[in-house]
């Protein structure tokens, strides 16, 4: 197995967005990532063919679709955003002959971590420089209770490492020490290959397209409520998954860019299309609303299991701070970047409780953030892990660092389209993880960028 090698960053590309007038149209933003990483690894674990309608055609999915090839399954575009799947089948996985690279993907580098770890192959798992620093000692502590074995790693747990995994994972029951999808994640792909029962206890109850993946795929999984806000999943190991056709919904962090721009910009009036609202997804609408955010849903519809809906946003120059609970932090976690910039648009104090995982995502995320409010002259304060945002008339004119986090960078873009001068971010380039299009789906409706 080869070396890793750390491969040189390219130069960083700059983006400014200009203050602009009403935006208007429809759009339907790429399909939902967690949806498309899934997809194409539970194709992977079957036998025939799997075809995905919708997959999200961003860096970080490619590379999982490129790990899945290594690993010996079949993996074709067959068009824009359709793809098929010829999984080589659960327990038949191949030792990949190269480092599996995934870019800046922590949700495909994790759950594919949990696949390798309920195999019998050694594979090598890295990243980019942004990934590198995340730690995975979360996720490597289960698998290791399941059997697996940890041959090389960096300080901390951090890629690149080298595991190996087991024919025979350990049916064992595990409390997440946390509220993640990633790490219930891992420790289910991992004991999809157990002889036995793999069960997994959360406290706080997080995203659950794993689970509704796997019975869509044919597993047998229940899951129960545990505690006030927790589930219990007990997974039964060794099923016969069968290929399956998936029809990716629209991502709804991906989506909040433009809803949020909507209600910032003044005399916009905007339809997002087939938008995933699962409960579990959906604590930025919530908080939203809330805030006194004209957002409507319209066309609720069901997709490929999960429910979805259009939903129309229009400009709201009413929008008040409110106080967001710590347990609405799963159902929202990757959306307190663009949160934070609605809330610098809004009236009074916005309280944001409980961000610890922030600090642990693409970059620091909390100080990302608040670094990039305070560029931009808006009133903010870090507290612990709590954010407290200060709004009012948001002067812009910053330049905001931008760690390679693409959700840094989409939130300030939309900033600037509504601050009294331009905001600039240090480069765009990473926006191509999750957004690729998210340039032209702006422009589309008026936004002004240069």
């Amino acid at each position: 197995m080869e070396a890793s090698v750390s491969k040189p960053r390219p130069a960083a590309t700059p983006l400014r967005a200009l203050r602009s007038s009403g935006l208007s149209g429809r759009l339907r933003p790429p399909g939902d990532k967690s949806v498309s990483h899934r997809s194409l690894i539970l194709g992977l674990l079957c036998v025939g063919e799997t075809t995905i309608e919708g997959l999200l055609e961003g860096d970080d999915v490619l590379h999982t679709a490129s790990a899945c090839r290594q690993l010996g399954a079949t993996v074709t575009r067959r068009g824009d955003g359709n793809w098929s799947v010829f999984g080589a089948g659960l327990g038949s996985l191949l030792t990949p002959r190269e480092t599996l690279d995934f870019g800046n993907a922590g949700t495909g580098s994790r759950l594919m971590m949990g696949v390798g770890g309920g195999h019998a192959i050694t594979a090598r798992f890295d990243g980019d420089a942004s990934l590198r620093k995340r730690p995975m000692r979360r996720i490597l502590d289960p698998l290791l209770l399941q059997g697996a074995r940890v041959l090389e790693q960096q300080e901390g747990g951090r890629f690149p490492i080298l595991l190996q995994g087991t024919s025979e994972p350990l049916p064992i029951e595990y409390t997440t020490p946390v509220a993640s999808a990633q790490i219930k994640s891992a420790v289910l792909l991992a004991g999809l290959n157990s002889p036995g029962r793999t069960v997994v206890i959360e406290l706080e109850a997080s995203r659950d397209h794993t689970e509704k993946m796997l019975l869509h795929f044919g597993a047998e999984l229940k899951v129960e409520p545990h505690g006030p806000h927790g589930r219990k999943i007990t997974l039964e190991g060794r099923p016969e998954l069968r290929a399956q056709k998936v029809r990716v919904p629209a991502d709804p962090s991906s989506a909040a860019f433009p809803l949020a721009a909507a209600l910032i910009v003044e005399g916009s009036d905007i339809v997002v299309e087939g938008v995933m609202t699962n409960p579990l997804r959906s604590g930025l609408l919530t908080t939203l609303l809330e805030m006194g955010a004209d957002l409507s849903l319209e066309n609720r519809r069901v997709e490929g299991g999960e429910e979805v809906a259009d939903i129309r946003a229009r400009y709201s120059p009413g929008l008040r701070g409110v106080d967001v609970p710590p347990q609405r932090a799963p159902s929202m976690i990757d959306e307190y970047p663009i949160l934070a910039v609605v809330a610098a648009f809004a009236s009074g104090e916005t309280r944001m409780r409980g961000l610890s995982e922030l600090r642990v995502k693409e970059s620091d995320r909390l100080n990302a953030i608040a670094a990039g409010l305070k560029a931009n002259c808006v009133d903010c304060a870090i507290e612990v892990d709590d954010l407290f945002v200060r709004g009012e008339a948001v002067a812009g004119g910053g330049h905001v660092e931008t760690h390679l986090d693409h959700r840094i960078a989409m939130s300030f873009l939309v900033m600037g389209l509504a601050a009294g001068k331009e905001v600039t971010v240090d480069d765009q380039a990473m926006i191509a993880t999750s957004f690729p299009s998210f340039r032209a789906l702006m422009e589309s409706l008026g936004a002004r960028f240069a």
